[in-house]
């Protein structure tokens, strides 16, 4: 069976489903489409006190271009994953097409944690994230919210809600809204380098806000229409699967 191209995995995003694998030693990829969606606020991740604090202590920092394959790798070494080798490979093809970003954040020169995702004009479809030390992914949620929103980014989609994520301030939406929300997203025009990551104590009083947003409102960049998002390419139509690997349609293979 044919791999699954970077432009056919596009246009599944655009297309409301995405791909996962069973596991790791599994090269099959299958298409899922939940009929909730896991969604975090753009510009509005929820930050703990306790979170917030450890923010302002110093030793934090974030970076928005990290060693892009060293954050799937991170992210992928567990016991049990869903990214195998033909996914991270299109995930390293979509990064070099501009693609898909990753934010990785330090802690006193220390790699503590990171995430990364696909991005498709206004839309930010996060894949996964790690912590090497505590509160690193957490962190990174907070960085990537506030600089989404900086950016012109309209939705960030978690694909599932974990409780990890709901405490952060995700929410489960519905098939259809996530559609309508994901059309909308996709006619915004934004650029994940457009704007310089604060630093942690800006990020800190960003979100000190009586609105518990970000302080980065004034400097997005306007929306303006997209470019035509490509079209599924020949990707199959999705199936309505289980919450979790391994059901779903199958899309490549050895």
């Amino acid at each position: 069976m044919n791999q699954l191209t970077p432009s056919q995995l596009l246009g599944g995003y655009a297309n409301g489903i995405f791909p996962m694998a069973a596991a790791a030693e599994d090269p099959r990829l299958m298409w899922f489409d939940p009929p909730c969606r896991g969604v975090l606020p753009v510009g509005g991740v929820h930050a703990a006190r306790s979170l917030v604090r450890d923010l302002r202590r110093g030793g934090w920092s974030a970076d928005k271009a990290p060693d892009f394959d060293a954050v799937v790798g991170h992210c992928a070494n567990r016991p049990e994953t869903w990214i195998n080798a033909p996914l991270r490979s299109l995930y390293a093809q979509l990064h070099a097409l501009g693609h898909a970003e990753a934010l990785a954040v330090h802690r006193n020169g220390q790699l503590a944690g990171g995430i990364f995702g696909v991005t498709l004009a206004g839309a930010f479809f996060g894949e996964s994230m790690f912590s090497a030390q505590r509160s690193g992914s957490r962190m990174a949620l907070l960085w990537l919210s506030d600089h989404l929103a900086r950016c012109g980014f309209t939705l960030f989609d978690t694909q599932y809600l974990t409780p990890h994520l709901a405490s952060m301030g995700g929410t489960e939406i519905p098939r259809s809204a996530y559609r309508a929300r994901l059309a909308a997203a996709l006619r915004v025009r934004a650029d994940f380098h457009a704007a310089a990551l604060p630093t942690a104590a800006e990020l800190a009083a960003a979100l000190r806000q009586p609105s518990g947003g970000s302080a980065a409102g004034s400097g997005s960049p306007s929306p303006s229409p997209s470019p035509p998002v490509p079209s599924v390419g020949g990707a199959p139509s999705p199936s309505g699967p289980a919450p979790s690997p391994p059901s779903g349609t199958a899309v490549s293979g050895s």
